[in-house]
């Protein structure tokens, strides 16, 4: 499964951008990589962790702006068409990265 995470966060003033910079520390530490710009994916066992994982970005999550999650199998994910530009083939983006204990 992947988990992922879209946001919108205004960072005009200060207090504002280190909101965002914190957020957005939050979602690397917690091993999403990025996408795009604002859009973050993380792979995922099931949808227990996905839960867990909800909670945790709705604790770290900045008090304004928008910020949407959206969770989806890797076989749905697989499905994703590149109309302009390539497909990162980093292993750090596969489930070779991905451990189970």
């Amino acid at each position: 499964m992947r988990t992922i995470v879209f946001f919108d966060l205004p960072n005009i003033y200060s207090n504002d951008k280190r909101s965002y910079l914190r957020f957005r520390k939050f979602l690397i530490t917690e091993g999403f990589i990025m996408l795009q710009e604002s859009v973050y994916s993380k792979m995922i066992l099931n949808s227990c962790q996905s839960k867990y994982l909800m909670d945790r970005i709705r604790k770290n999550a900045p008090k304004k702006g928008l910020i949407q999650v959206l969770t989806i199998t890797e076989k749905q994910y697989a499905q994703i068409e590149y109309i302009i530009g390539n497909t990162n083939t980093k292993i750090i983006n596969s489930e070779d990265r991905l451990v189970v204990l």
